[in-house]
């Protein structure tokens, strides 16, 4: 993701502490360094991986030079080819 600010939804935003109670320790770098993005129907899906298993998949839309995260939750690697 490459843009001025990023803005994360309220959704988002309590995601970061409800992915922390299952042992997903997700920083906003993870969320805005992506290894693959993907385009579908006015959003952009990101994905970044976090170690050999699981990566971090990332939906958000880009306004203006603002990008605003609407949500994110951890996948399988393997599923994403990341």
């Amino acid at each position: 993701m490459r843009a001025g600010k990023v803005k994360f939804t309220k959704h988002a935003f309590e995601k970061f502490d409800f992915l922390a109670k299952y042992g997903f320790h997700v920083t906003e770098t993870a969320v805005t360094n992506p290894d693959k993005v993907e385009r579908r129907d006015g959003q952009t899906l990101a994905t970044k991986s976090m170690d050999d298993q699981i990566a971090l998949r990332v939906v958000y839309r880009q306004t203006n030079d603002n990008i605003v995260v609407v949500t994110f939750y951890p996948v399988k690697r393997a599923r994403y080819n990341v």
